[in-house]
């Protein structure tokens, strides 16, 4: 790593992240170099999941990234990898089909997908890494 990269600022992209009315320890997204890292999305608005079903989980909460990814100069097609949590395997069909609307076969980022409890009550989290355009 050159002296440069070592220097190189770390950026905390977006407003502070709220929740219950706490500001809480985490950054939307942070950007070091050309690399921007999203924390993981969940499909909440209001305080309430922004839709019943699995599809509708899977874009709300890409749209939520790919509304940071904006911030940050980026779009999905800048994303290189994800990591994705589900609470039921038997949900996974859904997720994949709603993913693959989002970020094409041909395209698609490299992805991680595990089944876990969620602390919000949602069926999908997903984190990115995309890398800025030059």
């Amino acid at each position: 790593m050159s002296d440069s990269s070592r220097d190189a600022p770390i950026e905390r992209l977006g407003p502070p992240v709220v929740r219950a009315g706490q500001v809480q320890p985490i950054s939307p997204a942070v950007g070091w170099e050309r690399l921007v890292f999203v924390s993981g999305q969940v499909p909440m608005v209001a305080g309430q999941p922004a839709a019943a079903d699995m599809a509708g989980q899977t874009h709300a909460t890409i749209d939520m990234i790919e509304s940071i990814l904006a911030t940050a100069g980026c779009t999905l097609a800048d994303v290189v990898k994800t990591t994705c949590w589900i609470t039921d395997a038997a949900q996974y069909p859904a997720f994949n089909a709603a993913y693959g609307e989002r970020f094409v076969p041909e395209k698609a980022p490299a992805r991680s997908t595990v089944i876990a409890g969620l602390i919000a009550p949602v069926l999908v989290e997903i984190e990115a890494i995309a890398v800025r355009p030059a």
